[in-house]
């Protein structure tokens, strides 16, 4: 059998070391480095150098205990030797604390440090007192461990701070700290409470990979450069109320497994929450982000309530797996690919937000927007089954790729977007108004024969033809259907019937020819003037031709004629009637129009005037029997479906 490999040795440190208390198992022994001139380190100097040291130091002077384990007596003296009597505080220049142990209490409060400040890979083992200190130069705490309470409040950092994979046992207290350099926290563990409340942050904040135990308190505190929280871990609650942000913050990949609250927090640049997971119940907000607001990727397992005040919101891929309702102001949403099994609603607030003590949410930041519309960017495969919209602008939508498109539910006032009012002037074009996608704009725009007024695909927006197009306008027109608005229907179902007029690859060309009849006609059913144009115009044709070559020269009179039988007196009368005569001379009459205004009008309503035509006026009676009534019921229909309820 193998066996068991040995414990490794101690690893001696690369300063010249104590090495007081040496043993077979432990052949380094103390750490602690030498006091400059003898062959112990300050723990184990013996008393008369140890005084003689300790009366040697003045305020402001550089000390060097790597590796020394200080008890609460001995820092005591430590301290109280570099004293500054002007002050009454302690005043260290360079201080190398590397790899150090405090078995007691250590209390640095109000303590100065001029120069460099390295507790690196320390052991705190009891309560670690920074209270009010403040770190003239760069101060390093990587690697060390706090096995009880530390508390940093109202300590200022003049430079950088670096605490990276340090971990923190009991609470650790930064409330009111100032960090002026970077606050390096990259990996470090916080297995209570984290409190930073009211701290700023004048240069960058890394928080990467941190782990929050009990819970993270950054209530109102200042990040004036970017904070970066990618990667962290918050086990406990995140609190971020009235937090500022001034510019980027980035929370990708963040672990949310408690409720999360940034009420009244500001973010003056863009908040970025890609490919973060929301565990419980999530209330963001009521927040305002001057810049973007980045869900793409992130996923919501429990209830969810947005409440943003936000220029632009990404929630690309997201996955929600719990109901939400996100209500927003000023945000233009991108939804593309987003997957939520249950109700989700998008719903745009009229009013500022208001805070639970009643003040209203300041929204100084995006203060500069035309107004405090929500307009939604791109629903692209999304299934909208459960989707809610109230209030929103979708004139610049992407339905393409929607799926259960028709059972969308929309709320309120949505706005879609116009076809243009009029074409150019010289131009005899001019367009129907109606509702209608932005993406039949972009396909307009890109035809050979646009006209000016349709709007052009913004770059990375893929153009989509009739045949795309023709079954969203059929799955809105059935959602506003089944929601009983059946005016708001008829806008999606004459942009059903133009794209598959349009469509060369799903649309036969006889079928395309009834459509081109069909809307110069009526407008689909849906145009009552153009229907009644029709009529007048085929009325007045009627008249003209009636007039020309329908109406007999005179009316035909009745003829008798007697025949005497042989050998009676007996007398027979066979009447027989003329046949009507093809005019000739002046045919445009009065007394011919009103004729022909009689017939005509008998024609409308499938009636026979009793006149006596021509053979020609026979015919074309006949013809507007047909279609007069034809455009008279497509008129009539077209107002039906305009008043419809």
């Amino acid at each position: 059998m193998p066996h068991p490999s040995p414990e490794l040795a101690p690893t001696p440190p690369d300063w010249p070391y104590c090495g007081h208390g040496t043993t077979p198992e432990d052949p380094v022994g103390c750490c602690g480095i030498h006091v400059s001139g003898h062959t112990a380190c300050l723990a184990h100097l013996g008393e008369a150098d140890h005084d003689a040291y300790l009366a040697g130091l003045a305020p402001g002077a550089d000390i060097d205990h790597r590796g020394t384990t200080f008890t609460q007596p001995l820092l005591d003296a430590l301290l109280n030797a570099l004293r500054d009597p002007a002050t009454g505080h302690p005043r260290l220049g360079g201080a190398w604390f590397d790899s150090a142990t405090f078995k007691d209490v250590a209390r640095f409060d109000s303590a100065v440090f001029k120069g460099c400040a390295w507790f690196e890979s320390v052991t705190f083992n009891d309560v670690a007192r920074f209270g009010s200190v403040t770190f003239g130069h760069v101060a390093g705490f990587d690697s060390s461990t706090f096995k009880s309470n530390a508390w940093y409040e109202s300590v200022t950092f003049e430079r950088d701070a670096w605490f990276r994979t340090a971990t923190f046992q009991r609470n650790a207290g930064f409330g009111l700290a100032v960090f002026k350099g970077v606050a390096g926290f990259r990996s470090v563990t916080f297995q209570r409470g984290a409190l930073f409340e009211s701290a700023t942050f004048e240069s960058d904040a890394g928080f990467e990979s941190a782990t929050f135990g009990r819970g993270a308190r950054f209530e109102s505190a200042t990040f004036k450069d970017e904070a970066g929280f990618e990667l962290a871990t918050f086990e406990g609650v995140a609190g971020f109320g009235a937090a500022t942000f001034q510019r980027d913050a980035w929370f990708g990949a963040a672990t949310f497994q408690r409720d999360t609250v940034f009420e009244s927090a500001t973010f003056e640049r863009d908040a970025r929450f890609e490919q973060a997971v929301f565990e419980r119940s999530v209330s963001l907000g009521p927040l305002v982000c001057a810049g973007r607001a980045m869900l793409s990727g992130a996923m919501f397992r429990g209830p969810v309530t947005l409440s943003f005040a936000a220029r632009r919101l990404e929630c690309r891929r997201t996955h929600w797996s719990s109901t939400a309702e996100l209500r927003l102001r000023y945000a233009t949403v991108d939804f593309a690919h987003a997957v939520f099994e249950y109700p989700l609603t998008i719903a745009a607030e009229a009013e500022p937000f208001v805070l639970p003590d009643g003040r209203p949410v300041a929204e100084q930041a995006v203060a500069g927007a035309p107004d405090a519309t929500v307009r939604i960017a791109s629903l692209r495969g999304v299934d909208a089954a459960h989707l809610v919209l109230a209030d929103v602008d979708l004139s610049g939508c992407l339905f393409t790729g929607t799926v259960h498109l028709d059972q969308l539910r929309l709320e309120g006032l949505c706005s879609f977007d116009k076809v243009p009012l009029n074409a150019l002037r010289w131009h005899p074009v001019r367009f129907t108004q109606r509702r209608t996608l932005a993406e039949e704009h972009h396909w307009r725009a890109n035809r050979p024969t646009a006209v000016r007024g349709w709007n052009v695909a913004v770059l990375g927006v893929g153009r989509v033809g009739p045949a795309q197009l023709a079954p969203v306008y059929r799955a809105l027109r059935k959602a506003f259907e089944d929601g009983k608005d059946e005016p708001g229907a008829a806008d999606f179902y004459y942009g059903e019937m133009e794209m598959r007029r349009h469509d060369r690859t799903g649309t036969s060309r006889a079928e395309r020819g009834l459509l081109h009849g069909y809307w110069m006609l009526s407008g689909y059913g849906l145009r009552a003037s153009r229907a009644l144009g029709w009529l007048a115009v085929a009325m007045l044709i009627t008249i003209m031709l009636l007039m020309g070559f329908g109406l007999p020269k005179d009316s035909p009179k009745q003829e008798a004629t007697g025949t005497v039988p042989p050998g009676g007196g007996k007398v027979t009368f066979e009447i027989d009637k003329a046949d009507p005569q093809n005019p000739t001379g002046d045919r445009f009459t009065g007394e011919r129009f009103e004729k022909a205004l009689n017939v005509t009008l008998n024609s409308v309503v499938f009636r026979s005037s009793g006149q006596d035509l021509t053979t020609a006026g026979t015919y074309i009676e006949m013809a507007s029997r047909v279609a007069e009534p034809v455009l008279l019921g497509l008129a009539v229909l077209a107002v039906r479906n305009r008043v419809k309820r």
